[in-house]
């Protein structure tokens, strides 16, 4: 493992090493561009580290092995992009149903379909939380740097031991490539299993380790027998899974927040964000909100930014965050929307945002 210091980095490399920071000893993947950096350092690394790699047969399986090793109490990931990400979703939903810990990091690239394959965007951002079907919560971080690339990373796999629950960190194309100085810190904070108690999440009990567990995707009772039909079970069952992701909101969610009481507030994350920073520095009228957890919608530290404000929102998609950074603003009072979306592999720059606060 990287030894605290001072490092040059790209964003797929920081990925696998932070992960091994955190813990991870067990990598299943499939390679896919923009992401494949990711599994190729990881083939190479997790051996020394006394860990266990896997390449796949295809997306689908990576993330059911990484899964399985989830179970058994190890710290497990697996990295996407594109299709693969889609390809996921099904097994994401069992994640959840199962409460089995695994991180899940989404290199983001144009599409739909097999789409812009080496081309940045952000058009993942709905899916990350709704991909899979019925109700379910997935906690999804961000990151607009190399450096937070590290520090997510490591705490996307605290938060999946503590919340027993599928972490997906959204990455992009850009970010991938991106070589960026990055410090390790000598005092890495890591969450093992059981470590954190918390309302609404069991005690997690691993696979392979004397425990006599039933493990079903089905719907299930405490003890794990599946029973579907009845609707108390069901409602318990899937009720507590929300909860416990959507009660616990304020302790999972992370945001920069620059000049909060400026008149004008960008909402931007991820690469995007960085077109920001240029005009807060020229202009005490704009502020910033830039959430490094977008789901949950980190409401909690967004209600005194977002009062009676400007809201111009910043990112690479025509379907993302707009629409849900529009309905808590407006529960404040903010009446003025703005959206600045550019797809087709154009970065935002402080021009396009200029623009916007010009009109306004």
């Amino acid at each position: 493992m990287l030894s605290p210091g001072r490092y040059f980095l790209s964003g797929n490399v920081a990925v696998a090493e932070a992960s091994l920071l955190a813990g991870c000893r067990f990598y299943s993947g499939y390679p896919i561009t923009p992401s494949s950096e990711i599994m190729e350092h990881m083939a190479a690394r997790m051996e020394k580290e006394g860990g266990v790699f896997i390449q796949t047969e295809d997306e689908i399986s990576a993330i059911a092995a990484a899964i399985g090793a989830g179970m058994t109490g190890t710290k497990s990931m697996t990295a996407t992009s594109g299709p693969g990400f889609s390809l996921m979703q099904e097994n994401i939903g069992y994640a959840a149903m199962t409460e089995t810990p695994v991180v899940i990091v989404d290199v983001m690239r144009g599409g739909p379909s097999t789409g812009q394959v080496t081309i940045v965007a952000q058009g993942d951002v709905m899916q990350a939380r709704f991909g899979s079907h019925g109700d379910y919560e997935n906690i999804v971080l961000s990151a607009n740097s190399v450096q937070e690339l590290i520090d997510l990373t490591i705490r996307a796999f605290n938060l999946s031991v503590m919340f027993r629950n599928p972490v997906i960190l959204l990455s992009d194309a850009e970010l991938a490539r991106m070589i960026e100085k990055v410090e390790i810190s000598k005092d890495i904070e890591n969450v093992d299993f059981n470590q954190v108690k918390i309302p609404d999440v069991p005690e997690f009990r691993p696979l392979g380790r004397g425990n006599k567990l039933a493990i079903t995707g089905l719907t299930h009772d405490e003890r794990g027998y599946p029973i579907t039909t009845d609707v108390n079970v069901h409602r318990t069952l899937v009720t507590r899974l929300v909860n416990k992701i959507k009660n616990n909101e304020k302790m999972i969610s992370d945001v920069e927040i620059i000049n909060p009481e400026a008149k004008n507030i960008i909402v931007s994350y991820g690469i995007s964000s960085r077109a920001a920073y240029p005009i807060l520095k020229k202009r005490r009228d704009v502020g910033l909100f830039r959430p490094r957890t977008l789901w949950p919608f980190p409401e909690s530290k967004a209600k005194d930014v977002f009062e009676d404000k400007n809201i111009i929102t910043v990112e690479m998609n025509l379907r993302g965050y707009d629409l849900e950074v529009e309905r808590v603003a407006r529960k404040y009072g903010s009446k003025n929307f703005r959206n600045i979306k550019i797809i087709g592999g154009e970065v935002p720059t402080p021009k396009h945002i200029m623009e916007v606060l010009e009109v306004n």
